[in-house]
């Protein structure tokens, strides 16, 4: 049944008289229109309910109004079953304790939104990593446990331990009529025995269900719970007298269409105590899909699978280092083998190799037993779908029929099938999910922007269902029926099984009010498309978005055009939500500290995604409200640019966004004190003692305040003009006074050689950048001994900028100015390495160049710039240092440098330690929180402590009182000093010091 419509007000109102916690603000109606599938459904307000009187007081709220309600985890459904047009209960804010593990019984007590990530972690250390929870989709660090009950999620070792629906043992719900019931293995029961309204909707409800089990035995039976992974439509086969009537189970996989969960009891497995991972190359998806029975026989925990257009864009994207150890191939399966001991285990894996190589299609297998190697690869597979999403070869991929399923050894047949369908279709597809369990996520190159593209889309789909059916095989094998594939139920089921879902529906949620248009009732499967009706129009851009591919890419559609770059670009994020995760990477600290969805990095791009679609004009849409305030706490840490699998690269949004919504308006303090600090430099350095006096006195606070700047913060001191020169040319004094030659004028060589006669050495530019030359001065003459001390040749050059600052606060026009000067000093004809001594300006000259000055010159500058540390790691092996003056320091916590994790790589810095020789490494993985401009902001001050306390201050209070701390960004090193003032921020530099006497001749000037 469709509900009513009814008024914004009267919801609203009903629901903020109550006491819960509504928004129904645009911009926050924008974030909740969307999931991880191609759908857009904006609701009238979304919910954050505390407790479960909340829920009830929502659900009678919405029931008296007859406005739908659609229950919301992570929002990561690649189905659209977590969107809709009512108003959407957000359980993952609040809603999120475990509250009981019992280790005796087996099981945990949990609310529904509980990470699955965050419960398998909290259960295994609780038992002493006896016990874990075992369902594990890819989704997993943001995914939430009523979201998978919703769905019967099953993950990457449902081989082993099945689906969700196989470790439920009670569900808490509330009915569509607010009554609180409690769903078990042999019926329902009020959760609260006196609560008599419940007691009586249970035995109520109970009576129909048996009832409706009764009429249709044959039916269950023969149709539903074929195949492991058959969970399109209800599981209604629960409800047969040889299941128990075991409600939990049937309505695990309903997709809130029944009731909301509001709490759960789920069963516990052992954890195996060894584990060795199997990695296999096959030339082909299918060829790999026909060795998956013989795979089986060794009671493997898990196998999974991907091709090599995953590998390929994962390394495009993040870097070469980024997929390593795979075996030869061009598709690979990932096979978990476990036992108890690591020797048992092995000698599984040597014979799984040997029967696979007799089968005659394995072209490579290789074990590995480390735990890290297999994490890394285990990441190839689990960023599956946003890698798929933006290609290497620019392209685009879809879901919609991206979670079909067959039983294991009917899924090569299904697969070569399918790519036959494809091809006629002329749809290419990227393939990859669990081989083991004959599901497979295929995302599809379907045009979802045109008419024509849309209706092959219908038509694809349509015939793939018919497919898949043909095979004994399900339209959904976890992520559900939702808007994708409810309406291809037919296809499926009899005429008997489809009025049976729709009278178990109706005997929950008479009303039809819970999320509809899933599994009963559907909209056509291209109704609310995302990508359709945004209108064509040119949003004018400083940065060069063009995305790679995209001439090629349009003349292989036949379309006259791809999307505009910057539509393009917003519509870059699918709503995978990594970027909610609250561990792995760096991306996103503001989500980390404030937990909101509009801080999210998913969140900011729905609602430029909105931005772009409703705004009257591109003049209007440009000076948005609502995208203001969704940039406002983005921390420009480039963070989700490599951690995105999607690369939505949001500070480069979030810059190109400021400087036209700032256009002929003023702009905050900040952008000007912050915004403009190269050219303050420039003026402070000429009279620092005097500046940094004044500081010091309570005319420095009111500077701070007028500056728009926080007084909490001490504000650092400023360097005299041409000290970090001085610190250079100690580099040179020993040996100068030794009679060594100098090489040739500016530069400085190492000491008693020309750069030719020592091993690796070359001719390179050390850039020292305005936060060196203006704060650090003493890491710049570190920087150049270190290089000279190693071989080379050093020129260094100090006359240009980088633009940093003007392109964090989105002021692009002197940016582009000042890059272009840089580019063209720094274009010499050579090929040298250009270092540069702070990560952020080497980040800014490596990516930011290119993008805003999209010339030769600008890319050739671009190519050989590498940040000191980057720098420092290319040596591991290769070079011979001098020795550092001080002792090289045993351990050290590492804060990762954000934008040097994003451009240089995620191990950079770990790398240059390693060189170094520092045996113990602990890393604080995630944004320090002042990230330039952003920290000192007397508005951002707080959100930047929060930041901090993600991972900086819990690793500086974990440290021992000898453990060096690496801060190469000068904003690290601002916040250690901040939060730890015993603690003392190093660059790379400094640590790898040889000291003066080390280093080579005086140079006769510097560039």
């Amino acid at each position: 049944m469709t509900a009513a419509p009814v008024t914004e007000h009267a919801v609203i109102s009903r629901l903020r008289g109550s006491g819960v916690e509504v928004d129904a603000s645009e911009r926050r109606t924008s974030e909740y229109a969307y999931d991880a599938s191609n759908y857009r459904v904006r609701p009238l307000a979304v919910v954050f309910p505390r407790t479960v009187d909340d829920v009830v007081a929502t659900v009678r709220a919405c029931a008296d109004t007859r406005t739908p309600v659609v229950s919301r985890g992570g929002g990561t459904s690649m189905a659209g079953n977590a969107v809709g047009s009512g108003v959407v209960v957000d359980f993952s804010r609040h809603m999120n304790r475990i509250l009981e593990i019992d280790p005796g019984a087996g099981t945990v007590a949990v609310e529904p939104g509980v990470v699955l990530a965050t419960l398998t972690r909290e259960v295994e250390a609780a038992t002493g990593q006896r016990l874990t929870f075992a369902p594990d989709p890819s989704s997993k660090n943001r995914a939430t446990v009523g979201g998978a009950i919703g769905n019967d999620a099953c993950g990457n070792h449902s081989v082993r331990y099945g689906r969700t629906s196989d470790h439920t043992v009670e569900i808490d719900v509330v009915t569509a009529d607010g009554a609180r019931l409690t769903a078990t293995a042999t019926g329902l029961r009020a959760t609260d025995p006196d609560d008599r309204a419940s007691v009586l909707r249970a035995s109520e409800l109970s009576g129909e269900l048996r009832a409706l089990a009764r009429e249709h035995l044959a039916a269950f039976r023969l149709e539903l719970g074929r195949i492991p992974r058959q969970v399109s439509g209800y599981h209604l086969q629960n409800l047969l007298p040889e299941k128990g009537f075991d409600m939990a189970r049937a309505l695990v996989g309903s997709e809130g269409t029944c009731a909301l969960i509001v709490g759960a009891r789920m069963r516990l497995v052992p954890k195996p105590a060894s584990a060795l991972l199997v990695c296999l190359g096959y030339d082909t998806v299918v060829d790999a899909a026909r060795d998956v029975t013989t795979i089986l026989e060794f009671s493997p925990a898990a196998v999974e699978g991907t091709d090599k257009a995953i590998v390929e864009t994962m390394r495009w994207r993040r870097g070469p280092d980024s997929v390593t150890g795979l075996p030869d191939g061009n598709a690979w399966l990932f096979v978990d083998l476990d036992g108890d001991t690591r020797e048992a285990v092995a000698g599984q894996a040597d014979e799984l190799l040997t029967r696979l190589g007799g089968n005659g299609r394995l072209v490579e297998g290789i074990a590995v037993a480390d735990p890290e190697g297999r994490a890394n690869l285990w990441r190839v597979r689990e960023d599956g779908a946003g890698l798929s999403s933006r290609l290497a070869t620019g392209g685009e991929s879809w879901p919609g029929w991206e979670d079909s399923a067959v039983a294991p050894e009917n899924l090569a047949a299904y697969l070569a099938e399918l790519r036959t369908l494809m091809g006629e279709y002329d749809l290419d597809g990227v393939m990859y999910g669990h081989f083991g369990a004959g599901c497979m996520h295929i995302r599809i190159t379907f045009d979802l922007r045109t008419e024509r593209g849309r209706e092959v889309y219908r038509e694809f789909t349509r015939d793939a269902a018919r497919l898949v059916v043909r095979h004994g095989g399900s339209l959904s094998g976890e992520h559900g029926d939702g808007r994708a594939r409810s309406a291809l139920l037919p296809l499926m089921y009899s005429l008997e099984v489809l009025e049976a879902f729709a009278a178990f529906r109706r005997a929950w949620d008479p009303e039809g009010l819970l999320n509809p248009g899933s599994i009963v009732d559907p909209a056509p499967i291209d109704a609310h498309l995302a990508l359709e009706g945004v209108p064509d129009r040119q949003w004018r851009t400083s940065f060069d978005l063009q995305p790679v591919g995209a001439a090629e890419t349009a003349r292989e559609s036949g379309r006259d055009a791809q999307p505009d770059p910057w539509v393009h670009a917003a519509q870059g994020c699918i709503g995978v939500g990594r970027c909610r995760a609250d561990s792995g990477g760096v991306m996103c600290p503001s989500f980390r500290a404030t937990r909101d969805e509009k801080d999210s990095t998913r969140g900011r791009a729905r609602v430029l995604q909105d931005m772009v679609r409703g705004a009257a004009t591109v003049a209007e849409g440009w000076r948005s409200h609502d995208a203001r305030e969704a940039l406002d706490l983005c921390l420009s840490c480039k963070a989700c640019a490599t951690d995105c699998p999607a690369g939505v690269d949001m500070a480069t949004y979030k810059s190109e966004f400021f400087d036209h919504y700032y256009a002929r308006r003023l702009r905050p303090r900040s952008h000007y004190s912050l915004g403009w600090l190269p050219r303050w430099l420039r003026i402070a350095g000429r009279i620092a003692p005097l500046v940094n006096a004044i500081l010091a006195t309570p005319l420095g606070g009111l500077a701070a305040r007028l500056g728009g700047l926080t007084p909490h913060r001490a504000l650092p001191r400023f360097a005299r003009a041409g000290q970090w020169r001085r610190e250079v040319d100690d580099t040179a004094r020993p040996a100068w006074r030794t009679g060594v030659p100098s090489q040739r004028p500016g530069v400085l060589a190492p000491a008693g050689a020309h750069v030719a006669d020592a091993p690796g050495g070359q001719d390179v530019v050390l850039f020292v950048d305005t936060f060196t030359r203006g704060f650090r001065p003493e890491v710049a003459g570190a920087a150049a001994r270190v290089l000279t001390g190693a071989g080379d040749a050093v020129e260094c050059s100090a006359d240009v900028c980088c633009g940093l600052t003007w392109i964090s606060t989105g002021q692009l026009r002197t940016a582009k100015k000042l890059l272009t000067r840089a580019a063209a000093a720094l274009d010499d004809g050579s090929e040298r390495p250009i270092v540069v001594v702070e990560p952020s300006c080497a980040a800014a000259l490596r990516k930011d160049l290119p993008e805003l000055v999209p010339t030769e010159q600008a890319r050739r500058v671009a190519r050989r710039v590498t940040s000191f540390a980057a720098y420092v790691a290319s040596w591991a092996g290769e070079r011979h240092m001098a020795p550092p003056a001080a002792p090289v320091p045993g351990r050290a916590v590492v804060q990762t440098h954000c934008h040097e994790y994003s451009v240089f790589g995620p191990a950079t810095q770990r790398r240059a330690l390693a060189v170094a020789g520092v045996a113990e490494v602990s890393e604080a993985n995630g944004c320090c929180g002042v990230a330039g401009n952003f920290g000192f902001e007397v508005e951002h001050y707080d959100v930047s402590m929060l930041v901090a306390e993600t991972s900086l201050a819990p690793a500086l209070r974990a440290a021992a009182p000898d453990t060096a701390v690496l801060t190469d960004g000068f904003s690290c090193a601002m916040q250690v000093g901040h939060v730890d003032p015993d603690a003392r921020g190093l660059h790379i530099a400094q640590i790898l010091d040889p000291g003066p006497a080390a280093t080579g001749p005086q140079p006769s000037g510097t560039a």
